[in-house]
């Protein structure tokens, strides 16, 4: 059974559309996740990206939107709980 959840460095980068979140496509079969991404900062701040593979990005990394990032409050190399979100009605 794959881990459901791992820490990862959130990292700003201006290249990434707003909304989107990419990863490495090994760390994405390791969450099991599909197209979307939650990410939890703290215990408090959860956001939800649209997931996008990338091998440019390395296995321990989340790479999002720099100005959303700003905009959110979130520093560039925070480590954050990435998981895939939970299927609404589902159990857990």
């Amino acid at each position: 059974m794959s881990a459901r959840e791992r820490r990862l460095r959130i990292r700003r980068r201006e290249e990434v559309p707003r909304g989107q979140a990419r990863l490495n496509p090994k760390a994405m079969e390791c969450l099991g996740i599909k197209d979307k991404v939650e990410v939890v900062v703290g215990g408090k701040k959860r956001y939800i990206f649209r997931a996008l593979a990338s091998d440019s990005v390395p296995e321990n990394e989340v790479w999002c939107n720099a100005d959303e990032l700003r905009e959110l409050g979130v520093a560039d190399n925070t480590i954050a709980a990435v998981r895939a979100p939970l299927a609404v009605g589902g159990s857990q």
